[in-house]
């Protein structure tokens, strides 16, 4: 499962019975899954389209916000984090800022012989005043000096995500540059003025993670197909069962190396 589709793959409905259902991203070296009733269990009889509890429904929009992040980071192994930032007044026009960037990438590309190439980007509000700025992250070399000329609007700066400890790799670059982005997609939660409508995040398109669908009596029996597939043990794995006050159903989570 390295780096190719397991023959195990369930069926995307809704099983016939109650079980484990695992999503595995193969690239990513990630899954995640939850148990699944037989029967649907009944919606609310709260008003349609507002939360019960708003709070712990952006808390969920912010999880899941920065899980298809990290996947999409580890799964284009983007271990490389720049800034754009303008210059002057600096723009304090969010729309304006994702039109900007609309432009920014496409010329990028072309600067680059036009080839299409995974990144992602979150705006940031610059804790100066100064309007907005730029992060985003992509997976091969750009000289800075390219990266400048295709923004034209101000300042740029990109690295190499090194910081690590011996040992690590593309992969683990990637993750930490997903951490650094997920932090400013979660303030983006706490942004009352932002404008309705508008993403917290871009990604270039035709390099989402691929899913793998796994099912099982059990999360050991689901996340042991995983390892079995990937040749190894998770190196991290969490549970809702370990959270005394969890109100959702049972779920798991795990990262190989």
């Amino acid at each position: 499962m390295g780096g190719s589709v397991s023959p195990v793959v369930a069926r995307l409905a809704r099983p016939e019975s109650a079980s484990w259902v695992l999503s595995v991203y193969p690239q990513a070296r990630e899954a995640g899954g939850c148990f699944v009733p037989s029967t649907p269990r009944r919606g609310g009889q709260g008003v349609r389209g507002q939360a019960a509890d708003a709070e712990r429904a952006r808390d969920e929009a912010a999880r899941r916000a920065r899980a298809k992040l990290r996947r999409y980071c580890a799964t284009n192994r983007l271990n490389r984090l720049g800034t754009l930032t303008y210059r002057g007044a600096g723009c304090h026009d969010p729309r304006q800022v994702r039109a900007d960037l609309g432009v920014f990438f496409p010329v990028l590309r072309a600067h680059l012989g036009g080839g299409a190439f995974p990144y992602v980007w979150v705006p940031e509000w610059h804790p100066g005043g100064h309007g907005l700025h730029v992060h985003f992250a992509v997976g091969r070399f750009i000289k800075q000096s390219v990266i400048k000329r295709a923004w034209g609007r101000g300042f740029v700066s990109i690295k190499q995500l090194n910081d690590l400890p011996v040992g690590s790799g593309t992969l683990d670059q990637a993750r930490l540059a997903a951490r650094y982005l997920s932090k400013y997609v979660t303030k983006s939660f706490a942004d009352a003025d932002r404008p309705a409508g508008l993403h917290r995040y871009e990604v270039a398109q035709g390099f989402q993670p691929k899913a793998v669908r796994l099912t099982g009596h059990s999360a050991d029996h689901v996340l042991g197909q995983a390892s079995a597939g990937f040749g190894a043990a998770p190196v991290l794995r969490w549970s809702s069962a370990d959270l005394s006050d969890w109100r959702g159903a049972p779920a798991i989570w795990a990262q190989w190396a």
